[in-house]
């Protein structure tokens, strides 16, 4: 284990399934599997950097939670060299894995707390891991709400699962989409304004904010509105980051690395780091 977790070595692992989640074969999840060891032990919200031979590597957030152990799920939007050569590769492939790495979603911290999961697009993929611990360990948690929206239904990952949660008593599931679909019966507007609609309490409550920065930045004053305060409010911003364990530069704000300190910040923190630059 110890080895494995060297984050400057890859190590070996095999592509055991693929499958795309649109239609138009931009987004295609992966599950991967270690060959020389056992899948890490990691916490939601972490990342691995997921390379090939000759290519490079790109940094993709865990998919799977810590309670699915078979192997490590990662969901890629094809938008450049490595993505596209991984969208490429077939089932039984071989990769290199660096990490787990960074930090996670603080799970000890929400426990017996109302969590919000607020998600937009591709990035519901370590939001997925998160509400699959929860659900996992359904008694440590209060009220589940989740918000998730898309450009189009088919934009949805992990649709499957979406139905069945959305069939369970013990968590809320909203979907939205951005304007009217043929066939869409569910909600229609973008995520802020259905977001203030909903009007989830921030009494005792915590809020897991990911998706497209645009999404993001309208959201925040939606929640501070509601009266969510900035350190219980959480985010990712893995977008930003390359190297993986801060030695390239590309990802720092102020005195933090992204990919080292985060990528999951409060609020509370990422407002410090600006009055410290």
């Amino acid at each position: 284990m110890a080895e494995y977790l060297n984050p400057y070595i890859p190590k070996k692992a095999v592509i055991e399934k693929t499958y795309f989640e649109s239609r138009d074969r931009s987004l295609k999840t992966f599950d991967i599997k270690p060959i020389e060891c056992e899948v890490p032990e990691f916490i939601p919200g972490q990342f691995c950097e997921v390379s090939v031979l000759g290519y490079g590597e790109s940094p993709f957030g865990i998919a799977t939670s810590p309670t699915e152990r078979e192997f490590l799920r990662f969901t890629v939007n094809r938008t450049g060299f490595v993505t596209n050569k991984l969208h490429e590769l077939p089932d039984g492939s071989v990769v290199g894995i660096r990490g787990p790495l960074g930090n996670g979603y603080p799970v000890e911290k929400f426990k017996n707390s109302n969590i919000v999961i607020v998600g937009g697009g591709f990035a519901f993929t370590t939001l997925r891991s998160l509400l699959v611990f929860m659900l996992h360990n359904r008694e440590d948690f209060k009220d589940i709400t989740v918000l998730y929206g898309a450009r189009t239904p088919d934009l949805f990952l992990y649709k499957d699962e979406l139905a069945e949660w959305e069939k369970r008593d013990d968590v809320s599931i909203v979907l939205t989409i951005d304007r009217p679909y043929e066939g869409w019966d569910k909600k229609v507007g973008l995520v802020p304004p259905v977001l203030e609609e909903m009007a989830p309490s921030p009494k005792n409550a915590y809020a897991v904010v990911c998706g497209p920065p645009i999404m993001i930045r309208f959201t925040l004053p939606v929640l501070f509105k509601l009266g969510f305060k900035p350190e219980n409010i959480y985010t990712s911003l893995e977008k930003r980051m390359k190297c993986g364990i801060g030695k390239c530069g590309r990802c720092n704000v102020g005195h933090k690395y992204i990919c080292k300190d985060g990528p999951v910040f409060s609020f509370e923190e990422l407002n410090k780091l600006v009055e410290d630059l």
